[in-house]
């Protein structure tokens, strides 16, 4: 598992049991189930750096629709709606991707 040392297995399992289901994902509450939002800043860059798939610096939408994948191999893929709504509420400052700063923002809601 690509988060083992960072995140726990049962909560990871947890969290992506809570959003089985196509647009059932809440990045919110995923974050909480999950445990990253009481990470500390350097765990959440680490969890930047393993969703950043590409290494550009920046999470894309193709990035964020295999979101859950980088928890789990076998996890779904996010929904068209449930990627743009998730691209909606990280990219704060409009560019259409989400940077490490604007990441670390929605993970500590």
């Amino acid at each position: 598992m690509a988060f083992a040392g960072v995140l726990k297995d049962a909560e990871v399992k947890a969290a992506l049991d809570g959003c089985s289901a196509a647009d059932s994902f809440n990045y919110k509450s995923f974050f909480k189930a999950c445990g990253l939002s009481g990470k500390s800043s350097d765990e959440v860059k680490k969890a930047f750096a393993i969703i950043d798939q590409d290494n550009s610096g920046f999470i894309e939408e193709d990035e964020l629709k295999l979101f859950l994948q980088n928890f789990v191999a076998s996890a779904r893929a996010l929904t068209d709606k449930e990627t743009k709504a998730f691209l909606a509420a990280g990219d704060s400052d409009g560019d259409g991707k989400i940077g490490v700063d604007e990441f670390a923002a929605m993970v500590k809601v």
